[in-house]
């Protein structure tokens, strides 16, 4: 930072009587304010006392110390104040304006970059009576006065109180630092020390450093910093402002002798600007999330790679994290991924769909998160987490209603570590399938007294599914009959099947929306498209009731995974300041899908399902048109028997333009992600979308519909921003139409053809953007805050 001059203002109280005030200036580049309060209290006269206060700092140069003494037989003080170059008159009892000799700034050679403040602060007792010394320092944060070379005013004081018996020294310093940008430091610590008997004497030594740092490299003025010496972490209440410090070993032990008339405590305590906010105080979790599936046991969709992912950031920033999830065994190589998981030995009776079903756990402690699995025969089936190739299964309801209610015992009955997470968690349901857990723990715990201090946040990825059942099912959730009034749901006459349909179900989301303490969605936009009746799927008015708490937080994705200086799976590696490998990666995909390699030529890619959520169809039309223009198109993906018959015939149309690969395959989705120049995802609705963020990460342009997390995540493309250098990283397009994705991706085509440096500065700004879930786990953090603030939701 720069620094202009410097003002030290030293305040000192030696009685409730009486005050001292003593003012430095010095030109130095830092302007500093430190005022120091020192007061000594007693309950009665003592003259068999002999108590000595000594304060020492340096500032530019100067080393002052300022003593004072009290006792003999008049029980007096003796007060001197010493000061090495520049001269100030040595001298006892006041110090005036007119007592110290003002630096001339003219004969001061040029100031150095940074300014280093030492003040050691001395107390020493003999004593016949027990003494109690106890220390307190408090830093405010203020905001920054002008420089200047003028001396303060000196001002009285107001007199001290007394302290009543048994006798007790209290030593009170407010050093408050104020610079060009204010120093983001707070003091509130109290260090108390143990009473000691008589004939002991004990020194207490506490020497408060202040560093600022130049504004060209940024170093230090303090060079050489003791191996013992401690850090002042600031302190930070729940609002975030700073309200006292903590003190931080920086290696190894503190050393404090106990033997011998000498008792000391000598300790160097640095406040640096730059350091002590990165301290701050961390208020922790427990979480519990409760989820279908989590990467890598089980996976589908994004569902998984958030539940595999976030959870480990979250326990990375000291959280208590559990994650509860179905233990799928198939009979195939997939049941290996829970090998490492042990069998708890523990089980529970569910109460639910007519019966008692018993529920057995496993767990694996892994990254930093407990791992819980619940293990129950209707979990052992061929297929993924929800169907097979004959579609969804018929007791989904069933399956994913023992994960909810295992879930709301796990935290009660797990030991894991050596004890359990108790009843105050904060439990995150993700989607419909552990949409119960708010339900449950409304209407079956809180009731009796259990989980009162507990909340619940509902995480919606997509509400299209919300886990809709006939009415007469209602029975199978174990829940209370007045219950029913949660989760009670009406079609509209629109969809219902025949006449003498009442449209009466049970709707388990919307169980959830009513009862969860918190909402959140997987990006800000599909937070706000769920309110509307276009995205609310039936549920925008009861969304629209909750908005003061409806969130979005846009989804992080794993940075090691998807990293083009590491990625295993394409040929050549690249990076943002080398971008070379790029092409190379083009060259490589070209020749791998039959393409003819033309590097030169725009490549347009496409990764995802084929199904009307991903506006295949809108590709499908668009097309034939797109590939009249000098370009080549790869697409990869499964779904919809209609898409895929109709990817073969494009192919076999144009042979040396476009490839479609049928399935769906890791490796080839990554070197497409990294061949590619463009990516195409005309998402008809997209919750958060993960495509984008890998091919903004690997330098490939996104051409998107700008809905949901797309519109986020993808800013369009303004070559005249920033004085010509360009903004965006991409196009986002609206409304979903043949013409309006045609229109964004010839742009994105000539500005690759014609504009090479706007397309660099294009793959630069997406690849130099921060994706990781470390990110995303900061905004959690901000709403479990948040949970945890008002009340739990109550009937």
């Amino acid at each position: 930072m720069d620094m202009v001059g410097a003002q030290a203002r030293l305040e000192a109280i030696f009685t409730p009587q009486w005050r001292r005030l003593i003012a430095i200036s010095c030109p130095l580049y830092t302007q500093l304010t430190m005022e120091f309060y020192a007061s000594l209290h007693f309950s009665t006269p003592c003259i068999d006392c002999d108590i000595a206060r000594s304060i020492t700092y340096d500032l530019g140069g100067s080393s002052h110390e300022i003593s004072l003494r009290r006792g003999g037989e008049n029980n007096c003080y003796q007060r001197s104040h010493e000061v090495v170059e520049p001269a100030i008159e040595k001298h006892a009892g006041h110090v005036t304006q007119s007592s110290r000799k003002p630096h001339n700034l003219n004969q001061l050679n040029p100031p150095p970059p940074s300014l280093s403040l030492s003040l050691s602060l001395s107390l020493s007792h003999t004593h016949t009576h027990t003494v109690t010394p106890f220390l307190s320092h408090t830093v405010t944060r203020e905001s920054s006065i002008p420089a200047s070379n003028s001396r303060p005013q000196l001002s009285p004081s107001p007199l001290s109180t007394f302290v009543s018996s048994p006798m007790e020294t209290l030593l009170r310093s407010c050093p408050t630092f104020t610079a060009k940008s204010p120093v983001k430091l707070g003091v509130g610590k109290q260090f108390a020390f143990c009473s000691f008997a008589s004939s002991k004497q004990r020194s207490c030594n506490v020497k408060l450093r202040a560093i600022s740092r130049s504004s060209q490299d940024g170093s230090s003025s303090v060079e050489d910093v003791r191996k013992d010496s401690v850090l002042l972490g600031a302190e930070k209440d729940e609002s975030g402002s700073i309200v006292g410090f903590r003190l931080v070993p920086q290696s190894g032990d503190t050393k404090i002798s106990n033997s011998g008339d000498n008792i000391s405590n000598d300790k160097e305590v640095i406040v640096d600007d730059d350091l002590a906010d990165k301290r701050p105080t961390k208020v922790t979790y427990n979480i519990v999330f409760v989820t279908s599936e989590a990467s890598p046991y089980s996976k589908t969709g994004g569902l998984g790679d958030v539940c595999g992912s976030l959870p480990i950031a979250l326990a990375a920033r000291e959280h208590r994290v559990m994650v509860v999830t179905p233990r799928y065994l198939s009979g195939g190589p997939s049941d290996k991924k829970f090998a490492g998981a042990v069998d708890l030995d523990c089980r529970i009776k569910v109460s639910c769909s007519g019966g008692v079903h018993e529920v057995a756990f496993f767990h694996e402690y892994r990254a930093g998160v407990d791992w819980v699995f619940v293990d129950h025969p209707s979990f052992h089936r061929p297929g993924n987490p929800y169907g097979d190739a004959y579609g969804a299964f018929g007791d989904n309801q069933f399956r994913f209603t023992l994960l909810s209610h295992a879930a709301c015992e796990a935290p009660l009955v797990l030991p894991l570590g050596g004890f359990t997470y108790g009843e105050k968690c904060l439990f995150l349901a993700n989607d419909w399938h552990a949409g119960l857990v708010p339900v449950l723990l409304a209407a079956k715990y809180r009731p009796y007294g259990v989980y009162k201090d507990a909340r619940s946040v509902v995480v919606i990825h997509n509400l299209a599914h919300q886990g809709v059942e006939p009415a007469s099912t209602y029975n199978n959730f174990g829940l209370p009959p007045e219950w029913y009034g949660a989760l009670g749901w009406v079609f509209p006459t629109w969809a219902r099947t025949h006449a003498l349909d009442t449209g009466e179900a049970v709707n388990i989301l919307k169980g959830a929306i009513v009862t969860a303490d918190r909402i959140l969605t997987v990006s800000q936009g599909y937070s706000w498209e769920i309110t509307t009746p276009e995205g609310g799927n039936g549920l925008h008015e009861l969304l629209g009731s909750r908005k003061s708490v409806l969130n979005g937080i846009t989804n992080g994705i794993d940075v090691d995974e998807w990293n083009p200086s590491l990625d295993e799976h394409i040929p050549s590696h690249y990076s943002l300041d080398d971008l070379s490998g790029k092409i190379e990666c083009k060259i490589a995909l070209q020749r791998e899908l039959g393409l003819p390699v033309r590097p030169d030529c725009p490549l347009i890619g496409f990764v995802g399902r084929l199904d009307y959520q991903k506006g295949i169809d809108i590709i499908l039309s668009g097309t034939p048109d797109l590939l009249q223009d000098d370009v080549q198109f790869i697409m990869l993906g499964s779904g919809e028997k209609q898409y895929e018959d109709w990817m073969r015939a494009t192919e076999a149309t144009f042979k040396d333009k476009f490839r479609g690969w049928v399935g769906f395959n890791v490796p080839i989705s990554h070197r497409i992600t990294a061949g590619c120049d463009i990516l195409l995802m005309p998402s008809r609705f997209e919750p958060c979308g993960l495509n984008q963020l890998y091919a903004m990460r690997y330098g490939t342009i996104p051409v998107v519909h700008g809905t949901g997390g797309l519109g986020d995540t993808v800013k369009t493309f303004n070559p005249f921003a920033d004085e010509g250098k360009g903004e965006g990283t991409g196009w986002a397009f609206k409304p979903l139409t043949r013409e309006t994705m045609l229109d964004a991706l010839w742009v994105a085509i000539e500005t690759y053809r014609k504009h090479k440096s706007s397309w660099v500065g294009l793959m630069k700004r997406g690849m130099e953007r921060d994706y990781s879930w470390d990110n995303a786990a900061v905004q959690y953090e901000q709403v479990f805050k948040w949970v945890f603030t008002d009340p739990p939701y109550v009937s």
